[in-house]
């Protein structure tokens, strides 16, 4: 199957991940913002891990913070950090701040014949960071994490 996600490295420091969804900004938007949306789609089911708790506050200067759970740790993974920038529907920035080499990321939603083009772009601080989580293959789960997002817009659990 081909993946309709790409993911790219533009440069020494950014990863850059694009997939258009059969869906309105609005409701892609939603799906990104609301924590029971994000809790059915955001962790892919390959990497083992199940959502234990989905914490935001999707407001400039509001924070996020989701806790996971694996079979393989006995202590629960929490990913956590800050909005620095809220423009519904169209654009989120937020810092990922669970270790020193936390990239920001811009996530835009644009729309264009009821079908919504997602860019999620990631700023590491450094080349060795990006390199890290390149070789980690927690930039591989982008194209698992559309699919499932793409199955959600597609069964309407969305507002309309």
């Amino acid at each position: 199957m081909i993946s309709r996600t790409t993911v790219e490295r533009t440069s020494d420091r950014e990863l850059v991940v694009t997939r258009t969804l059969d869906a309105p900004a609005r409701l892609v938007f939603e799906a990104w913002t609301t924590p029971e949306l994000i809790m059915r789609w955001w962790a892919p089911e390959s990497f083992g891990i199940t959502f234990l708790s989905c914490e935001t506050d999707v407001r400039t200067g509001g924070s996020y913070r989701y806790v996971f759970g694996h079979p393989a740790s006995e202590q629960p993974m929490a990913f956590f950090g800050r909005y620095l920038e809220v423009v519904p529907p169209s654009r989120i920035v937020w810092t990922n701040e669970e270790g020193e080499d936390g990239a920001v990321t811009t996530a835009t939603f644009t729309e264009k014949d009821g079908k919504t083009t997602v860019v999620v772009h990631d700023l590491y601080p450094s080349k060795e960071a990006l390199d890290e989580a390149l070789a980690s293959g927690s930039t591989g789960a982008w194209p698992e994490q559309f699919e499932a997002l793409d199955g959600l817009l597609e069964a309407g659990v969305a507002s309309a």
